[in-house]
C-alpha cells in the first residue's frame, strides 16, 4: 500500500519580510539598551537625589536646632540618655507645633550638658576641640559614594529605615551628637549654621538600594510604557521596511527580469543604470554580460554560416566535375582529376583547420613542448618556402640570429604556424615585393617579425585579424583563396603554449606578424 503526501513548497522569506525583522530587531535591541541603561542609572544615582529631597525636608529641623543652641549657647539642651532616639522625638514635636499651634521652645528645663567621655568610644570622628575664639572652619562634608547596605539599616519586618532613623547630628568639630551612631555608610551632610557660623552639622544617611518607594514606582511607570516602546519599534520597523525594500525590490526585479530574458535566449536585453551603488555595480556587469553574450551567440551563428558556406564551396566543385565526366560532357583526363584532387585536397585542410580550432577551444590541443630554438627552425621554414617566393617574384631577406633564440614549444605546432604565415604572405603580397624575418631577444622573450610589403592592411582591419573568417576585402580578399582560418588556427596554436600573436603595419609596406614567446631561461 503506498502513501501519497502532498507536495509542501519551500517557504519563501521575502526581502521585504527580512528587512522588517532585521530593522525591528535593531529598534526594539536599542531600545531595550536604553532601557537598562536608564534603569541602572535610576538604581544607581536615585538614592543621592532622595537624600537630596530628605535634606530639604530637614531645613526645619536645622533652624529648630540652630535656635535652641542660641538660646541654650551650645549643644547643652541635648538630652545624655536617649540620644539615638532624641531625633526622631524631635522631628514629632516639630510635627506637632506645625498641627497644633504649640510653642515652638521645648518643654522642661534644659538637660545637662554632656559629660566629655558620653561620646568617647562610641563615636567615629575625633573628639570635640577646645572651643577658641575663634573656632576652625569644620571640616568639608565627606563625599557621596554609593552605600553599603548594613544589617543595621533594614528592619526585618518593615525593610529599609524610615527617615528619623537615619538622621545623625554633629558638633561642629564633627563629633557625635545625637542620632544614628555613625557608621560604614557614607552621610550626606548639611551645615547648621547660627550667628553667621557652623556650629553642627546634620547627616542623613542614603537607603537601601534601591532608594525607597520612589525609585519602584519610577521603574514601574517605565515599566508600563514599554508597550508604547514596543508598539512604535513596531510601526516604525515596518515603514522602514516598506520604503527599504521598495528601494532595493525595483532593481533586484528588474535584475529576475533580465536574467529570465538572457535564459530564453534574448541576449538584446538591457538593464537602466541609474544608481551609483552595488545594484548599479551589479546592472553594469549584467549588461556586459549580456554583451558578450550576445557577441558569442552572434559569433556561433556566423561560424555555422561560415562553416557551411566554406564546405559548400569545394563540394559544389567536386559535384560539377563528377557530374560532367557522368553526362559525357568532359572526360576522366588527368587535368580533371588533378582539378578534383584540389578540391579534395582543400576541402580536407579546410576540416582539419576546423577539428584543430574545436580541440583548442575546449583545451585538448596536443602540444608537447620541448626546448627548441626557434630562430634556426624558422630560418629553415623559410628556406623551404625560398623557391616559390621566388617564384612569385618576391624577395628575401633574413635579419642576424638572436643572442638566445631558445624556447620552450612543440616543433611541429611551431611549423604549422610558420608556414601558415609564409603561405599568407606569399599570397598576398604583391610580385616585386619582398619578405623579411628578423628577431630579437630581451626581457625574457623572444619576438619573431615577419614583414611583407604592399598591398598594407588597413588600420580598422588590424583588430580583427585572427578571427575565424575573417578576410579582408580589396587587395587581400578572397580571391587569392583560403577560408580566413589560418591566422585564427596559428593565434590558437601559439596560445596553447604560452607564446602571443600580433599584427601590426610593416615597414616594408605591408603587414608586420609578430610571434612573442617566453625563453627557455624565464620559463625555466
Amino acid at each position: 500500500m503506498a502513501f501519497h503526501f502532498p507536495f509542501r513548497p519551500t517557504l519563501r522569506f521575502s526581502i521585504g519580510h527580512r528587512l522588517f525583522v532585521s530593522v525591528l530587531l535593531a529598534i526594539l535591541a536599542v531600545a531595550a539598551g536604553a532601557v537598562f541603561l536608564l534603569r541602572q542609572n535610576v538604581l544607581a544615582s536615585f538614592g543621592d537625589y532622595a537624600v537630596g529631597i530628605e535634606l530639604d525636608r530637614l531645613d526645619e529641623l536645622s533652624a529648630a536646632l540652630a535656635r535652641q543652641y542660641r538660646s541654650h549657647g551650645g549643644w547643652t539642651f541635648i538630652p545624655a540618655d536617649g540620644r539615638q532616639a532624641w531625633i526622631a522625638r524631635e522631628l514629632a514635636r516639630l510635627q506637632r507645633v506645625r498641627e497644633g499651634g504649640l510653642p515652638a521652645a521645648p518643654p522642661g528645663p534644659a538637660a545637662p550638658s554632656l559629660p566629655a567621655a558620653a561620646a568617647g568610644p562610641a563615636a567615629a570622628l575625633p573628639a570635640d576641640p577646645p572651643a577658641p575664639p575663634a573656632p576652625p572652619a569644620p571640616p568639608p562634608p565627606p563625599p557621596l559614594s554609593a552605600p553599603r547596605v548594613l544589617a543595621a539599616d533594614v528592619d526585618p519586618v518593615a525593610g529599609p529605615l524610615s527617615l528619623p532613623r537615619r538622621i545623625t547630628l554633629f558638633d561642629a568639630g564633627g563629633s557625635y551628637l545625637a542620632g544614628r551612631p555613625p557608621g560604614a555608610i557614607p552621610l550626606a551632610r548639611r551645615a547648621i549654621e547660627s550667628g553667621g557660623r557652623t556650629v553642627g552639622w546634620i547627616g542623613v544617611a542614603r537607603g537601601a538600594r534601591p532608594s525607597d518607594a520612589m525609585a519602584y514606582a519610577f521603574l514601574e511607570q517605565l515599566h508600563s510604557s514599554l508597550w508604547l516602546i514596543f508598539a512604535a519599534a513596531v510601526g516604525l520597523s515596518a515603514l522602514a521596511a516598506i520604503g527599504l525594500a521598495r528601494h532595493f525590490r525595483r532593481p533586484i526585479g528588474a535584475l529576475e527580469d533580465g536574467a529570465r530574458k538572457l535564459a530564453d535566449g534574448r541576449f538584446e536585453t538591457r538593464l537602466p543604470v541609474t544608481r551609483s551603488d552595488e545594484l548599479g555595480d551589479l546592472a553594469r556587469h549584467f549588461n556586459a554580460l549580456a554583451s558578450r553574450l550576445q557577441g558569442a551567440e552572434d559569433a556561433r551563428r556566423q561560424w555555422v554560416a561560415d562553416t557551411s558556406h566554406e564546405l559548400r564551396t569545394p563540394l559544389a566543385v567536386l559535384r560539377a566535375q563528377l557530374e560532367a565526366l557522368q553526362d559525357g560532357v568532359r572526360s576522366a583526363t588527368p587535368d580533371t582529376l588533378d582539378a578534383m584532387l584540389r578540391q579534395v585536397l582543400a576541402l580536407n585542410k579546410l576540416i582539419d583547420e576546423l577539428y584543430a580550432l574545436a580541440r583548442a577551444d575546449v583545451g585538448a590541443l596536443d602540444c608537447r613542448p620541448l626546448p627548441l630554438d626557434l630562430w634556426q627552425l624558422a630560418c629553415g621554414q623559410l628556406d623551404a618556402f625560398a623557391e616559390r617566393l621566388g617564384a612569385a617574384g618576391l624577395a628575401l631577406d633574413i635579419g642576424p640570429a638572436p643572442a638566445h633564440g631558445t624556447v620552450l614549444a612543440d616543433p611541429d605546432r611551431m611549423r604549422q604556424v610558420l608556414d601558415n604565415l609564409l603561405e599568407n604572405s606569399l599570397r598576398y603580397t604583391a610580385p616585386g615585393g619582398r619578405v623579411a624575418l628578423h628577431a630579437q631577444a630581451g626581457h625574457g622573450r623572444l619576438q619573431l617579425h615577419l614583414d611583407d610589403s604592399a598591398p598594407g592592411v588597413p588600420d580598422a582591419a588590424l583588430a580583427r585579424l585572427g578571427e575565424r573568417f575573417y578576410r579582408i576585402d580589396a587587395s587581400r580578399s578572397r580571391a587569392h583563396g583560403g577560408a580566413g582560418l589560418g591566422l585564427a588556427l596559428c593565434r590558437r596554436l601559439l596560445e596553447a603554449q604560452g607564446a602571443a600573436l600580433a599584427f601590426g603595419q610593416s615597414p616594408l609596406g605591408g603587414l608586420r606578424v609578430t610571434i612573442s614567446i617566453p625563453t627557455l631561461k624565464e620559463t625555466a
